[in-house]
């Protein structure tokens, strides 16, 4: 597995993370013990840096306590990851984020569900927000209470983006990228260069479009949370044919399966800002193919090849 450093943290951070959103059970089901065991097979394979968010799983929160039990004993091997800002949006009770003693108790929340004492890294979750300054000035007290090592936001807007760093406080981003969506090439990943920010890369296999194992005719559970939009008469429907096709173009440059997921996850962490992707994984297997693909990045001429089949 490829290291790098955090940004300008400087930590040493595997290439392949682990995003634990799947694992909660919003795209289908996975038992615990399957859970669990995709994040220790993670681990035993390179695998450093696991991503979480309050809101993740079915009921809220499931993906990091599942996350919490399965790091037991090796919690201070990793680097922690997690997100807050939408506990309680799905069933309609949202929490609301008012003062900072609110923000606080989402992050307590958030440190027993993962059962432990510190976060590496905390996120603000709401990527369209208009003024993050509670968020900011609630992650400076929780930084020097020791309970965060440091912070960031989850976002696609430079715009909201700046306004986080406006004071330079913006240690973390994660963002979305991947070979069907490399808007984050054109302003956020050059400031993210530029501010020394660590980037993380969510949505690298384009919510697993880039395994090539989705066709046009392709229909999807009711119970898989994104991916039923897909269906004829969903809302992301026409995207999907789109997407289909370009990944069809794709197929004639790398085989669909294990080499189009190791050819997606490299190109998604081969960018000069030296992100780490954070790809999802819902079985051992998947962690392990994920992780194998941590042990190189792409070639010059292999990303050429790749952008110029989608064309």
């Amino acid at each position: 597995m490829l290291t790098r450093p955090f940004g300008t943290l400087g930590w040493p951070v595997s290439a392949v993370g682990m995003g634990t959103w799947n694992i909660g059970g919003q795209w289908g089901h996975v038992s615990d013990l399957q859970a669990v065991d995709t994040i220790r097979t993670g681990f035993d394979h390179g695998i450093t840096l696991f991503d979480a968010a309050e809101s993740y799983g079915i009921p809220h929160g499931r993906s990091e306590e599942l996350l919490g039990q399965a790091l037991t004993g090796i919690r201070h091997q990793v680097t922690l990851v997690t997100k807050i800002g939408n506990w309680g949006k799905r069933s309609g009770d949202a929490v609301p984020k008012t003062s900072t003693d609110l923000i606080r108790l989402c992050a307590h929340a958030c440190l027993f569900r993962l059962r432990t004492d510190w976060l590496d890294v905390l996120l603000c979750h709401e990527g369209d927000i208009e003024n993050p300054d509670l968020y900011v000035e609630t992650f400076r007290i929780l930084k020097q209470q020791g309970l965060i090592r440091a912070c960031g936001i989850s976002t696609d807007s430079l715009d909201v983006l700046k306004r986080f760093n406006r004071d330079g406080d913006c240690d973390v981003i994660q963002l979305r990228y991947s070979l069907l969506d490399r808007r984050a090439e054109q302003e956020l990943l050059p400031y993210c260069s530029a501010h020394g920010i660590a980037v993380m890369i969510r949505g690298p296999l384009a919510q697993g479009m880039l395994s090539g194992q989705y066709h046009a005719g392709s229909v999807f559970a009711e119970d898989d949370a994104v991916r039923a939009a897909w269906n004829p008469g969903g809302t992301g429907h026409n995207r999907f044919l789109e997407r289909a096709d370009q990944v069809a173009g794709l197929s004639l440059e790398v085989a669909p399966g294990v080499e189009m997921v190791e050819a997606a996850l490299r190109f998604s962490f081969s960018h000069p800002t030296l992100p780490v992707t954070i790809p999802g994984a819902k079985t051992p297997a998947q962690a392990i193919q994920n992780a194998n693909a941590g042990q190189r990045e792409l070639t010059p001429d292999e990303r050429s090849r790749f952008l110029n089949a989608l064309v």
